[in-house]
């Protein structure tokens, strides 16, 4: 997925000369074909986030469009005054690519784990959030940032991601999903998430379980929302996420807001640290956010 994001970036340049890359301490050789034909456009800074996005935000003040790469915790936690002030306050359109989403980075630790970046983004006006489910997804997401007007997240999977997406489905900032429609119950899910989703449908056939791709958390698909649950007793959200402040707390407030009150089960990450180490898929699994585990959660939801 990181790898069809900057590929793109590269291929945008090529179309408009107003895009431009800033990556963070970057591994050698990112981007190098994009470095050797067009090295005004493309800046390899250190370790300096909150710089980096002041000089993007300047940069976009000039008329360009700046795409910044670096690993999610970074990108939001080491600057997030510079984002709410620099980008958002002059909606400026800064692209942030987040390497990293979730649990990807597990085995590094807290440090590298990105449980709380939407959280932490959500409530800044005019920011744009976003979690494609794969790599085909992030190039029809890539295509559409070029015109999105004002600062952009985009939340980044693991790479070799199953490929779940569909080109005929479409692709707009701001516009859900329908994957399956739903009949008793209908999965809300954002990011990589949703490969997960549709395989808990599966196991839960005979239930008649619906799946919402919500790819933008912000801003929120609440009509899309609405209409996709209309008929379903329970709505579940699923997200590599805190549940405090990302997919599950947005869902609730749009359904409080449009007097829809539906029983909601929000899965997602507890509030603590993680106590186990491994893989992403290890620390999935004892949050309880595999395929098995959310049919089993949903199942008992049904029957309380």
């Amino acid at each position: 997925m990181r790898q069809t994001a900057l590929a793109m970036v590269h291929e945008l340049a090529r179309r408009d000369p107003r895009v431009l890359f800033i990556g963070s301490d970057l591994s050698p050789g990112v981007l190098k074909g994009m470095k050797e034909e067009m090295p005004e456009r493309f800046f390899m800074e250190g370790v300096s986030e909150a710089y980096v996005i002041g000089m993007a935000a300047g940069m976009a003040m000039d008329g360009f469009i700046p795409y910044i790469n670096t690993i999610a915790t970074f990108l939001t936690r080491r600057c997030l005054e510079q984002i709410c002030i620099d980008a958002c306050l002059e909606n400026l359109p800064l692209r942030l690519i987040a390497s990293g989403g979730g649990l990807v980075y597990a085995p590094l630790g807290p440090t590298h784990l990105a449980t709380d970046d939407i959280a932490l983004l959500r409530p800044l006006p005019n920011m744009a959030i976003v979690a494609p489910s794969d790599a085909e997804e992030m190039r029809r997401l890539m295509e559409a940032s070029l015109t999105w007007d004002g600062p952009l997240y985009i939340r980044l999977g693991k790479g070799g991601d199953p490929v779940v997406s569909r080109a005929d489905a479409g692709f707009a900032i701001g516009r859900a999903i329908l994957m399956r429609p739903a009949n008793r119950v209908l999965i809300v899910s954002t990011g990589v998430m949703t490969s997960r989703a549709l395989a808990a449908a599966d196991l839960l056939d005979t239930i008649g379980c619906g799946v919402l791709h919500m790819h933008t958390i912000k801003p929120l698909d609440t009509e899309g929302l609405l209409t996709a649950a209309a008929g379903a007793e329970l709505v579940v959200t699923l997200e590599e996420h805190t549940r405090i402040g990302g997919l599950g707390s947005a869902v609730v407030e749009a359904l409080s807001d449009a007097g829809c009150l539906k029983p909601v089960l929000r899965l997602g990450l507890p509030d603590r640290f993680p106590e186990g180490y491994g893989s992403q898929d290890h620390l999935l699994e004892l949050a309880g956010l595999q395929p098995p585990q959310v049919a089993d959660a949903i199942h008992k939801a049904l029957n309380r």
